[in-house]
């Protein structure tokens, strides 16, 4: 399509037509009576059988578009001006009626939370069912057609996950099952808002592939929408940039990613810690300021407030489309001047780390009491984090990350045996019958920052109230505390003053994050605090946590999914599988050397926003039910590596490969630096 302000497609057969076309979609929220502008002139196209992708931070309007592509808006959205079209036929103008008929028969919808997408009371059999039965089966083909959809997307074992609950299935398997649903109807349209969101890095790739196989199979069109930029560069032929409800760049991604074209753009790719950048190495950049609220009158260019290379012609006149190449504009006046975006400084940054162990996990294993039957969560974890070090603790979900984590806070008391240390001496079991130093040696920061603040609190009452109880200091003394917090955070007073919900996303982890430190931790657990997060917000908080580290000398405990996230911030990395630590060892050793087969297929399945060639290692299935492990090494079930009549009978040691970095493996170096034979991962796919 021609590059325009607006465009009105000429008649054409259907067949020929877009699968989807947006044509200079203006849209408002209606708010306590006033309209709010959310979208300004929103044009794209996706043609049948392309995936196109929208990138851009929280508040841009990605998701606003994916709802007004098919119609699903809130009963105070409204269309100012504009068209949608599907297959040459408008949307926009469709009878309730109509748009009920082109959902069901032409297109599908996967949600970011499947599980707000499902019924907690009804089986997962019903459920898909149901799916088909709207397009007219009956409730004994529909329940034929729902096996089927399950086996489609590859769950293992359909028969019996249509007899579960959503409650009884991992996220992995609920976000294929949801898919599932959407695909009944065998969609020319498919639009994916945040589908992998929250996922494991395995788990994710499968959905990826999912997605990919079902492409091709039904010649769909994807709308994708995602904050991972490596997602889009893996999945997606094009892509689009939004900020403040505007397009201000699109072309084919390769275009896009390795020549961008506008300075939020770049800004945006400027944050992600790319080709092994570690904190050692740079700060990360995060884009100053923040994305105007919505309804927030605009100058000319919407991104003029937050531009390094900004002039005053930005606020008066209306930034030109500029032609990159064939596909490839960008909205900007500067073109010339994009050399003088700022790059990351390449800067080398010492980190202090102490010898002495500050916080000890020894011999640490957990079994929970369920139906009568014993479940081992960890078996025997041996950690350490030395003063001023980060450890980064990744895994697939349900290996034991956030177990490990809660016992050594002390909401689970460790089996005997196990104990938890500071400074060599052991620590109580549970947190309530800790002395007050070791109350205050380790705290949290958790994954979602609305969940674990108060929101009927002030700021300023949140942090007050952890200073009085973690240091003891009242008055006008814990007062002050409480300003020095707020000021390290670059949280201002106004921000005191105001509730989490008044905040966003990223100042509420701020918060978050000062309350951690209001005791002067030894360690601080970070259990996935930036995986909500835009990259730009992410960055900014990734700073953060390396700057307090540096002055404060913290030790972090640090768990995501995001090997990219882990890889900038860790100094060492350990990989947890069925609650056991599989390898552990220096960063740069982890990503350079020799590694478990577990932690090689983790690695391999990373999507990289460089476009670096996939070598991905599938894993098959799920991982085992803790209540009842594999004999001998837990991962031979799925190992790309195992060897026959040994990784079945015997459980290896943790054995050390080189100084500092060991793994729980039978392979020698010789074997683990082989290449893996292409029909094996041919036969794993």
């Amino acid at each position: 399509m021609t590059v325009t302000e607006s465009h009105t497609p000429e008649p054409a057969d259907l067949a020929a037509a877009p699968a989807l076309a947006v044509d200079g979609l203006e849209m408002s929220y209606v708010v306590r009576g006033t309209p709010r502008k959310i979208l300004r002139g929103v044009t794209f196209e996706v043609r049948q059988g392309e995936a196109y992708g929208l990138v851009g931070e929280s508040g841009c309007g990605k998701s606003t578009t994916a709802y007004a592509a098919l119609r699903y808006l809130p009963s105070n959205g409204v269309i100012d001006a504009g068209r949608v079209l599907s297959g040459g036929e408008e949307l926009t103008a469709m009878s309730a009626i109509e748009l009920r008929k082109f959902r069901a028969e032409r297109a599908s919808m996967v949600f970011q939370d499947p599980v707000q997408a499902v019924n907690p009371v009804l089986k997962i059999g019903t459920q898909v069912a149901e799916a088909f039965q709207v397009m007219g089966q009956s409730k004994a083909e529909a329940r034929v057609s729902a096996l089927a959809a399950l086996e489609r997307v590859h769950i293992a074992a359909p028969e019996s996950v249509m007899e579960r609950y959503p409650h009884q299935l991992s996220g992995g398997m609920l976000q294929r099952v949801v898919i599932a649903m959407g695909l009944a109807c065998d969609p020319t349209l498919l639009v994916l808002d945040e589908p992998t969101t929250g996922l494991d890095a395995t788990v994710e790739a499968e959905v990826l592939d999912l997605v990919r196989e079902l492409r091709s199979e039904l010649n769909s069109a994807i709308l994708l929408i995602a904050h991972n930029l490596g997602v889009i560069r893996t999945m997606c032929d094009r892509v689009g940039v939004m900020y403040a409800g505007r397009i201000v760049e699109e072309g084919t991604v390769a275009e896009v990613f390795d020549n961008p074209s506008h300075p939020y753009t770049k800004g945006l790719l400027n944050s992600i810690p790319r080709r092994g950048l570690r904190k050692t190495d740079s700060e990360l950049f995060s884009i100053p300021g923040a994305a105007p609220p919505i309804g927030a009158s605009l100058p000319n260019c919407t991104f003029v407030d937050r531009c390094p290379i900004a002039t005053d012609l930005c606020r008066t006149d209306v930034p030109p489309i500029v032609q990159r190449s064939e596909g490839h504009w960008t909205r900007c006046h500067h073109v010339d001047r994009l050399d003088e975006v700022p790059e990351p400084e390449k800067v080398t940054v010492k980190y202090d780390i102490g010898t002495e162990q500050v916080i000890g996990v020894e011999g640490v294993s957990k079994t929970f009491r369920q139906r009568g039957r014993d479940v081992p969560a960890l078996v025997g974890v041996n950690l350490g984090f030395a003063e001023g070090e980060t450890l980064g603790l990744v895994g697939e979900s349900g290996s034991g990350k956030s177990t490990l984590a809660k016992t050594m806070l002390g909401v689970h008391a460790p089996d005997e045996g196990g104990a938890i240390t500071l400074r060599g001496r052991t620590m109580a079991d549970k947190a309530t019958s800790r002395i007050e130093e070791s109350v205050r040696a380790i705290s949290m920061v958790f994954q979602n920052p609305d969940s674990a603040l108060n929101r009927a609190w002030t700021v300023r009452r949140i942090l007050h109230r952890s200073v009085v109880k973690l240091t003891g200091v009242k008055g006008a003394a814990a007062d002050r505390r409480v300003e020095e917090i707020a000021e390290g955070m670059q949280l201002s007073t106004r921000h005191l003053d105001m509730r989490p919900r008044q905040l966003s996303g990223g100042l509420k982890q701020r918060v978050a994050i000062a309350r951690a430190f209001a005791g002067d931790p030894e360690v601080v657990v970070c259990d996935e605090p930036t995986s909500a997060l835009d990259v730009s917000v992410q960055a900014a908080i990734l700073n953060l946590l390396a700057r307090l580290q540096n002055e404060e000398r913290s030790s972090y405990l640090f768990i995501s999914h995001d090997i990219g996230v882990v890889r900038y911030l860790a100094d060492r990395i350990a990989v947890m599988y069925l609650g056991r630590i599989m390898e552990i060892g220096a960063t740069q050793t982890m990503f350079e050397g020799v590694n478990h087969p577990y932690t090689e297929a983790l690695l391999s399945a990373v999507p990289s926003v460089d476009g670096v060639a996939e070598n991905r290692i599938p894993l098959t299935g799920s991982i085992p039910s803790p209540a009842n492990p594999p004999p001998g090494c837990v991962f031979h079930t799925r190992c790309h590596r195992a060897i026959a009549g040994l990784c079945e009978v015997t459980e290896p040691e943790l054995v050390e490969l080189s100084p500092g970095h060991s793994i729980k493996c039978h392979l020698t170096v010789e074997q683990l630096n082989e290449p893996i034979k292409a029909d094996v991962v041919a036969t794993l796919s």
